[in-house]
């Protein structure tokens, strides 16, 4: 589809949740537009000495909260468009889970494969200082974050460019994703699966819409097949699968391979580490092509890589009756009415892949605050609860044994409460959609742009621009 344009695919789902709400055209425009558009170029000087001209771009969507917010990705994929479609998907993903960002994205034209470490480090540096010459970074301001084809090495050293340029006490806030002995969090790295986990095991509890589907209530024994088993895509899987569901069919870019009988993610992995491959692990089934798999038997479709993967091609061959887009922009405006009109429940992007967002806020206010969570009550927690075992102890004929006290005291560390954050704010912003969906009798995907419409509009208001 060389006529795809991303920006236009998000703006139609806009103007569609945007008839519900109650804001008049010009502010729903001022909502809907990209407030700066920054395009980068700057020269690369390569491991062999030969000069190459690197395109980049940081897009800031809205303003209506800083700093904005959004990951930096690295991919043959990046331009103009694509970056704007993403940061407009940020604003209302943002919105979506409250986390008071702004919307943002950035990314290089680049595949990473064909440069070396050092390179990948220059460009990455270069890209940075480019910004911060804007005011395109600053912990106020513009925070990225790891994205497709990038990860905490490279968001080290933005933070390492930036401490270089910048003499700020909060500068570790400057960007989220970060390893943790720069400033990062526990659990940030599989934030955004574990999210999409949490989202589509809400959606499986709601008893009405599982007796619509004609499926039982509960993640147990369902099948799913996933696509892209990048970070995303694998830690979706990880816990898709300890949470009860069977992982039957899996998609890379080197092919797809379905199992009705079951695929071990972990074997999957190893397999495909020594070989390169996933293609040719154990029994599975080789299937035509690494798109093929989207529409083989299953109860769940989970789209973790690129966006414009569910299109008017291959929608009308899709089995799944639930859709739950882990990727930004999985699924396009004809393949989500087809899906719809069969009855599927499509579990929207700015909703489901909102765990790396909301963990970045977690590590984004940790920097802010110069401790780490969890390093005052942990012990006092623990203290508590002994006393309250103990006392339980003396009161019956129950005893515990040292390991027992150590596993039931626990304090909460800096992981079980990111992760317990997370799980809350997942909950509840499914608890949102779900009400605005069964008011107005519209899909999910409307009623997340929706709810965002509301928030942003609201915030419009108070600013006092718009009467």
């Amino acid at each position: 589809m060389s006529d795809y344009k991303f920006f236009a695919q998000v703006n139609e789902a806009f103007d569609e949740a945007a008839k519900y709400s109650r804001f008049d055209k010009g502010l729903l425009g001022q909502i809907k537009i990209c407030n700066n558009v920054y395009h980068i170029t700057f020269p690369l000087e390569r491991d062999d000495g030969t000069i190459e001209v690197i395109h980049g771009w940081r897009v800031e969507h809205s303003h209506h909260k800083l700093p904005t917010k959004g990951g930096i990705r690295f991919s043959m994929t990046v331009n103009e468009d694509e970056t704007m479609a993403l940061a407009a998907l940020m604003t209302y993903k943002c919105a979506v889970v409250d986390v008071p960002f702004g919307g943002a994205k950035g990314g290089i034209k680049i595949d990473r494969s064909k440069y070396s470490s050092e390179e990948i480090e220059r460009i990455t540096r270069r890209y940075t200082y480019e910004l911060i010459k804007k005011d395109f970074l600053g912990p106020g301001s513009d925070v990225p974050a790891p994205d497709y084809g990038t990860g905490a090495t490279e968001m080290g050293w933005v933070l390492d460019t930036y401490r270089q340029l910048k003499s700020d006490i909060n500068a570790e806030a400057c960007v989220t994703g970060k390893p943790i002995s720069m400033g990062g969090v526990r659990g940030r790295t599989e934030a955004t699966g574990r999210g999409v986990f949490f989202g589509i095991r809400e959606a499986c509890k709601n008893k009405e819409d599982m007796e619509d589907l004609g499926m039982e209530t509960g993640l147990e024994g369902k099948t799913f097949v996933i696509q892209g088993l990048g970070n995303v895509g694998y830690h979706a899987a990880k816990y898709m699968t300890e949470g009860g569901a069977k992982l039957v069919g899996v998609a890379e870019i080197e092919g797809s391979i379905y199992d009705p009988e079951g695929i071990d993610l972990e074997k999957l992995v190893e397999f495909r580490n020594s070989t390169g491959s996933i293609v040719g692990f154990e029994d599975t089934q080789e299937l035509e092509s690494n798109t093929s798999v989207l529409e083989a038997e299953c109860d769940i479709l989970i789209p973790a890589a690129l966006e414009n993967q569910l299109n008017e091609q291959n929608a009308v061959n899709i089995k799944a009756k639930i859709i739950g887009e882990a990727a930004n922009g999985p699924t396009t405006a004809d393949a989500h009415r087809i899906l719809k009109d069969k009855g599927a429940l499509i579990i929207p992007d700015n909703y489901l892949n909102a765990g790396g967002v909301t963990v970045s806020y977690f590590e984004w206010l940790k920097n802010l605050s110069h401790v780490r969570f969890g390093r005052m009550e942990k012990r006092f927690e623990e203290g508590s609860y002994r006393k309250i075992l103990n006392v339980i102890e003396a009161t019956s004929d129950r005893t515990f044994s040292e390991e027992e006290m150590k596993e039931l005291a626990r304090g909460a560390d800096e992981y079980d409460l990111v992760d317990s954050g997370l799980e809350e704010t997942m909950i509840n912003a499914y608890g949102q959609l779900n009400e605005l969906r069964k008011k107005h009798d519209i899909d999910l995907r409307t009623a997340a742009f929706l709810n965002a419409i509301d928030k942003v509009g609201v915030m419009y208001e108070q600013m006092g621009i718009f009467p």
